[in-house]
């Protein structure tokens, strides 16, 4: 198979002109023109990502209902499940997850789907598993947002299920406590493309916010959440930059 190399048409005038501004080299400049992060904030963005870079967790839908049931299942001492993927995204986003609501004295199992008898996302046999186990609250991570039916038989064995996922959704979402994705249709989110692990740890974020918690407690695991970013091949922009950039916090 013979290779053909593609070369852009940079925009020279304005690769020297970021360059000069921003005191980096050409060639950083040309990578920043290549991907049309040229405008002054987008470049500071890249560049130097703060903490206060990071989006209000509470702009997602149904964030506000997920973390009071989640508190909530906090403060009765409830058995959680979280049921994540077996990819890396998704058991990073288990990680994350598991490791925070833990620390707030949540009791916390997972499960994780085997790959080659069960698939991806939810699945019945599972769920009656997990009823029969006396959990009462599922968390779904990386999964969920197709599992329509899966959530209405969660339901009718009298469980309750937050779903956090980062894929498409179907036109009719999952009738589910709370449905966290900012790619759904009536989000209000200034971002789409996190990975199942960065709406993970948004959700980690948004009840640290509502108890109080020093930003160190959930800025601790953005190391974990940088290697679920990178690993899914989400694009390293907005608040994906952010992550990748601030994971040694």
């Amino acid at each position: 198979m013979n290779k053909k190399w593609e070369f852009y048409n940079s925009d020279v005038e304005k690769i020297k002109e970021i360059s000069e501004k921003f005191e980096i080299s050409e060639l950083l400049a040309a990578v920043l023109v290549n991907r049309n992060i040229i405008e002054d904030e987008d470049v500071k963005l890249f560049l130097n990502p703060t903490r206060s870079d990071f989006h209000d967790p509470y702009l997602m839908p149904d964030m506000k209902q997920a973390v009071d049931r989640i508190i909530k299942a906090i403060e009765n001492k409830e058995k959680v499940l979280i049921y994540g993927d077996y990819d890396v995204d998704g058991i990073t986003s288990v990680t994350v997850l598991k490791s925070f609501l833990q620390e707030r004295g949540l009791e916390v199992a997972e499960y994780i789907p085997n790959r080659l008898d069960e698939g991806y996302g939810l699945n019945k046999e599972a769920i009656k598993n997990i009823a029969d186990e006396g959990y009462k609250l599922i968390i779904t991570v990386d999964c969920g947002i197709s599992g329509t039916e899966e959530v209405k038989y969660a339901y009718s064995l009298g469980m309750e299920v937050i779903v956090t996922d980062h894929h498409e959704p179907l036109e009719e979402l999952p009738e589910a406590l709370a449905v966290i994705d900012c790619k759904r249709k009536d989000s209000k989110y200034p971002f789409s493309s996190l990975a199942g692990v960065g709406v993970a740890f948004k959700l980690a974020q948004a009840i640290g916010i509502k108890l109080n918690l020093e930003e160190k407690e959930y800025l601790k695991f953005l190391d974990i959440v940088c290697i679920g970013t990178i690993s899914d091949i989400v694009p390293l922009v907005d608040e994906n930059r952010v992550i990748a950039k601030l994971q040694t916090i």
